[in-house]
């Protein structure tokens, strides 16, 4: 089964990832087991070279896992562009919840993060499926439900009404 998700757009330096870090714990009170998925849009190590999960992909294999005691890590080929909808369902069917950062051309309900600061028009518009605002601007997409930067527990309220 593939739990929702909720992807948090924005600029870079947003506040994005600090939104989120203050929403899982919130998320998590409610009883809810919380998932993530974050887009970057750099080339980022995910294994070390040289130890045995590194030798199987580098051998051919379409993906290989670490499991230790306490955790494990999944390694995967990603030749096409993955959507967090599709990374969801494949790989986070235990969640009740996910919450993806980035991805902002891909199909979903999106919640932005945007600082006036910034200066920076929304990086998406309604029609893109943007559902609501975290913010310090009320003049952007009044229509759509705001929420303050540091209103976490109002987002977790807005999330958990829209999931079953």
């Amino acid at each position: 089964m593939t739990p929702p998700v909720f992807i948090f757009v924005g600029h870079s330096n947003a506040g994005k990832t600090t939104f989120v870090e203050k929403l899982i714990p919130e998320l998590t009170r409610r009883g809810r087991r919380v998932a993530t998925i974050k887009h970057a849009h750099h080339k980022v190590e995910l294994d070390t070279e040289g130890k045995d999960s590194w030798r199987y992909k580098r051998a051919g294999a379409a993906m290989s896992m670490l499991v230790t005691t306490s955790a494990l890590q999944l390694v995967a080929d990603a030749a096409e562009r993955r959507e967090p909808s599709q990374l969801a369902g494949r790989f986070l069917g235990e969640a009740d919840v996910v919450l993806a950062e980035g991805f902002s051309h891909a199909e979903g309900p999106k919640i932005e993060v945007l600082r006036r600061a910034s200066g920076k028009p929304p990086r998406c518009a309604v029609g893109d499926g943007l559902i609501a605002i975290v913010t310090d601007c009320d003049e952007v997409y009044p229509e759509l439900p705001h929420f303050a930067l540091d209103d976490a527990a109002g987002v977790a309220d807005f999330l958990l009404r829209r999931t079953p």
